[in-house]
């Protein structure tokens, strides 16, 4: 077979005698790479080396269109894309049109949430010792602010500014990044705060939470006193900490359908530090926050 005429065959002789795959795997190759050839026939482009990026684009669009899945998509372009680099090393083509090229990312199931009324009753506890006035600041700040359960369980007092209404968060990567905190979850860290020193065995301790032995409260000990108040309060579900950060989200941008501040403020990994400040200021966030979230506004 003429190799310069069906350049997929000179690829899979590649994979199947210099590369020495299993023929499941070539096999799987072959396949991928007829639904190109198809393609190609249809849009009658007589030499596979002659495919550009933008019709590489489009036969992408079309494995969607033809309703396949995104993890299928992903394996097709996967095995074109490394056969378009094959024919670069080969000096058949110039530019490998499925650079750049991806799959649409699959649908992810978003975690349950609480809605309002039920979060509401979450952290509406009725507070008698130290513990649980420890605790009830721990579910308002979760729902008030959005933090992960690791950025909870690192806070310093250093990183509370009651006065301010805001708390600078050690997310991912390190990054940190500064959110307000609601008006209920200020009553509650400060009444907390006051009671805090009692449960503290060693004054150089820096956490804000601490357990029983006098030391940071472990992220096992927090989630744990979450699914407990969620049973004490009545929920007749499953509450995690994570719940509380996406029902925070969700009843964010419900009211406020501000998406850009609602990232902002979750700190999500595709927004760097320095975003916060130039894209939106913290100004807008406050306001954003004061005006939007039903844990911050005002009592009448």
């Amino acid at each position: 077979m003429d190799k310069k005429k069906d350049p997929f065959a000179s690829f899979i002789d590649h994979l199947q005698f210099e590369r020495r795959l299993s023929a499941n795997t070539v096999s799987a190759y072959r396949a991928d790479l007829l639904r190109l050839s198809e393609f190609l026939g249809q849009r009658k482009i007589q030499n596979a080396t002659k495919l550009a990026p933008a019709q590489a684009r489009l036969f992408a669009a079309g494995l969607r269109h033809a309703g396949l899945s995104s993890r299928s998509i992903a394996r097709v372009l996967s095995a074109a894309r490394s056969c378009y680099r094959f024919f670069l090393r080969e000096k058949i083509v110039v530019v490998n049109p499925f650079e750049g090229v991806s799959a649409p990312r699959g649908e992810r199931k978003l975690p349950s949430t609480l809605n309002i009324e039920q979060a509401t009753q979450l952290v509406s506890i009725e507070v008698q010792s130290d513990r649980d006035y420890r605790d009830r600041a721990m579910l308002e700040l979760f729902y008030s602010s959005g933090l992960r359960l690791s950025e909870l369980e690192r806070t310093n007092l250093v990183d509370i500014d009651l006065s301010a209404r805001t708390i600078v968060i050690t997310g991912k990567g390190g990054k940190t990044r500064i959110v307000p905190v609601g008006r209920h979850a200020v009553d509650a860290l400060q009444a907390w705060l006051e009671r805090r020193p009692g449960m503290v065995t060693d004054p150089e301790e820096t956490a804000v939470f601490v357990g029983q032995s006098g030391r940071r409260l472990g992220a096992r000990s927090i989630q744990k006193r979450v699914e407990y108040w969620a049973r004490r309060q009545g929920l007749d579900r499953s509450v995690h900490p994570h719940m509380l950060r996406h029902s925070f989200a969700s009843h964010l941008l419900e009211s406020s359908s501000d998406l850009r501040a609602v990232q902002e403020l979750l700190g999500h990994s595709d927004i760097s530090t320095t975003q916060v400040y130039t894209h939106l200021d913290f100004q807008h966030l406050a306001k954003v926050y004061d005006q939007a979230h039903p844990r911050a506004r005002k009592r009448k």
